[in-house]
């Protein structure tokens, strides 16, 4: 049986394409990239949706609560060598009325469930990884997005990975912060473009191969 990662995420995981507005090919998301780095032994499970956010129920659209979802998800994909958590950009949301903080705690609380999941090899927990995803451009604002974003999500964007790295730290959950790592596209300014993917995969390969290493796993 191979040892199977969930990608548990947004748009951003799911693969969006922001220039053609459909689904990037699977040799451009980064999660295909990553499976292909980490090789045969491996399987990565993409279960990325466009709009999702940790904990808010969204008036506008229905099914976008990860909390909500994240412990069938896991247990339907069991055993899990690791879950993969990158959340966050749609918590900004101004229609949301959340602070960079509250999206922290946010996180760290779907997180915390994934944790206590028993979804993991031989019926225990997985290991968990949570990763700060690369913040909003300000020009997002004056882009087709803007209207339906709304204002100040740049801000909370950029001062999310610093709350985000002390709760997690608290919480003794393994975390990468690609603030400053990764650029957003120059379009929408709030999604990856392919050398964003690419960087991305490189990031958390590195990550995991240090967090495996570590369990002596491999």
């Amino acid at each position: 049986m191979k040892r199977r990662i969930v990608c548990f995420g947004d748009s951003n995981t799911w693969g969006f394409d922001a220039k053609l507005q459909k689904r990037f090919p699977e040799d451009v998301r980064w999660t295909s990239l990553f499976a292909e780095k980490l090789g045969e032994e491996f399987q990565v499970v993409e279960e990325g949706l466009s709009g999702r956010t940790a904990v808010i129920d969204d008036p506008l659209f229905e099914g976008l609560n990860g909390y909500r979802y994240i412990h069938p998800c896991l247990m339907s994909h069991a055993p899990l060598e690791l879950v993969i958590i990158m959340l966050g950009t749609n918590d900004t949301k101004e229609r949301f009325h959340l602070t960079s903080y509250n999206i922290a705690q946010g996180i760290a609380r779907i997180s915390q469930k994934a944790k206590t999941t028993l979804a993991g090899v031989n019926g225990e927990c997985p290991q968990v990884l949570v990763i700060a995803p690369p913040p909003i451009g300000k020009e997002y604002f004056k882009t087709d997005v803007g209207k339906s974003m709304g204002a100040g999500c740049d801000t909370k964007s950029a001062e999310l990975s610093t709350y985000l790295e002390e709760l997690m730290q608290l919480q003794n959950t393994e975390f990468l912060d690609t603030k400053g790592k990764i650029p957003m596209n120059k379009i929408d300014f709030m999604h990856l473009d392919e050398e964003g993917h690419k960087l991305l995969a490189e990031l958390v390969f590195n990550k995991v191969k240090t967090i495996l290493s570590r369990e002596r796993k491999l």
